[in-house]
């Protein structure tokens, strides 16, 4: 009897828990969206929000949105601050620059970026070659006696700083194109490889730059050991650094970083999704398990869904989409939104990046200033010679998901059973979700919206992207 008396309660116990999680079921919420259009005649605009919970089902074009079931967790979304982008922001008045880095990283009164990229040294935008370890040729530093930040602390630091202000959740991601030209084999920065003998040296020299940031208040979340490693110009700084090179030196890298305290991310590859290879084999490396984060990737060679095989094989090491750039190329403001979204920014989200940068964050009407390479990329925003800026496609690309999900967001699961209408979603830590939406085709769209079981009615208009911002009530 008492063995049935017990049985009894345990069940009358789960009914309880079952009814308290029933009455505790949302049953309906308040959708705020937010909508790009092809022919830009709205451009991250705000339509009126509206209450769904009491529609049926009545569509076979729809979007499930399923909340409680997460995936990787998210770093931000943004852009690389460039010597080129930083020095065109350090040019305007103090007025103008305000109000164009609140436009670029507060949430309230722009896109809240909060992710940026920050080449180590010269990069093919930057006013002209330069490590933070120049000596005369011939000469070595072994000490590394002569790093110094100066070139830095022109231009990008102080931007950084004023860019913190604004938003002091930002994480930075520093990646070098070269090393110095005395640590290579080809003596210069455009150009050849980093000798063996060089590579303490060159960890020390990353452990320099992370620490001298950290002096300027500025705090490097993570790091790769080389921008497109298996590319090498004569035209602009680069290095080549193949596979076997890379993983001997994030040995060194990872060493000297935790023998001296830092946590730092360390980001392998970081070069286009064509290769997935390369990342494969220095994830196998048990040697350096414990210093490698995961991989970047770029958008210029490849499909984005090799991202899915990397993770597959390696599903407890991150992938972060660390390089895009538009240009003259593809001027077609509503084909580039759609390319981006299901490439670089939906697609490369739905294949588990964790955070979505693109290239240069700001460029002049000359595409520039150049230091050797791209002739024809576009900034994320043009600063006009007359200091007024224009917004390109990029911005509104970044916006859709920087201005909406925050750090710490977990994508969820969001299918969409219609082809023409692409999806993801994320969950903030506040509980509100973010949906995206992007509608490839030029026809008008009924949708059913399934958001954790609760319907609603959803119609998105022809060859536009829309941001759902959704609030239980």
């Amino acid at each position: 009897m008492k063995k049935i008396l017990v049985f009894i309660s345990l069940i009358l116990f789960v009914m309880i828990l079952v009814a308290c999680s029933d009455s505790q079921k949302i049953s309906n919420y308040e959708i705020h969206p937010f909508i790009t259009k092809s022919d830009q005649s709205m451009l991250l605009y705000k339509l009126p929000s509206f209450l769904i919970g009491k529609d049926k089902e009545y569509s076979t074009k729809q979007i499930k949105i399923l909340s409680t079931e997460t995936f990787q967790i998210m770093d931000g979304f943004g852009a690389a601050m460039t010597e080129s982008s930083a020095y065109l922001l350090a040019s305007m008045s103090d007025e103008k620059r305000q109000k164009t880095l609140n436009e670029l990283f507060s949430k309230t009164d722009g896109i809240g970026i909060d992710f940026i990229r920050i080449p180590m040294g010269a990069s093919d935008f930057s006013l002209d070659n330069f490590s933070y370890n120049d000596i005369p040729a011939g000469e070595t530093d072994l000490s590394l006696i002569n790093f110094s930040l100066e070139r830095d602390e022109r231009y990008v630091i102080p931007i950084l700083k004023e860019i913190l202000k604004i938003n002091p959740d930002i994480k930075f991601m520093g990646t070098p194109w070269s090393a110095p030209a005395w640590m290579k084999d080809s003596q210069s920065m455009n150009g050849g490889s980093l000798l063996p003998q060089y590579y303490q040296s060159y960890a020390n020299y990353f452990l320099k730059f992370i620490e001298g940031y950290k002096e300027h208040g500025i705090e490097i979340y993570a790091l790769s050991p080389q921008n497109e490693p298996l590319h090498q110009t004569f035209n602009y700084p680069s290095m080549y650094m193949n596979v076997h090179q890379q993983t001997i030196f994030i040995d060194f890298l990872g060493k000297t970083l935790r023998e001296n305290g830092h946590q730092t991310l360390i980001i392998a590859y970081d070069h286009n999704w064509d290769n997935y290879e390369y990342p494969m084999t220095v994830l196998s490396s048990e040697k350096i398990d414990d210093f490698v984060a995961g991989s970047a990737f770029h958008c210029y060679s490849g499909d984005v869904s090799n991202q899915d095989f990397l993770n597959k094989n390696y599903p407890s090491k991150g992938i972060w989409f660390t390089e895009c750039s538009g240009g003259n190329w593809a001027t077609d403001f509503g084909s580039n939104i759609s390319w981006n979204m299901e490439n670089v920014f939906i697609g490369s989200i739905n294949f588990h990046s964790k955070g979505v940068m693109l290239w240069n964050l700001a460029l002049n009407e000359e595409n520039g200033p150049q230091n050797g390479g791209c002739s024809n990329c576009r900034g994320v925003l043009t600063i006009n010679n007359d200091k007024t800026i224009t917004k390109n496609e990029e911005y509104y690309s970044i916006g859709h998901f920087s201005k909406f999900v925050v750090p710490n967001a977990k994508r969820v699961l969001v299918e969409s059973s219609y082809e023409d209408i692409i999806a993801t979603g994320f969950i903030n830590p506040d509980r509100s979700i973010v949906v995206v939406l992007h509608n490839k085709s030029f026809e008008v769209i009924d949708l059913n919206l399934n958001i954790d079981g609760v319907l609603g009615n959803y119609i998105i208009p022809s060859s536009s992207t829309v941001s759902l911002v959704i609030d239980p009530v």
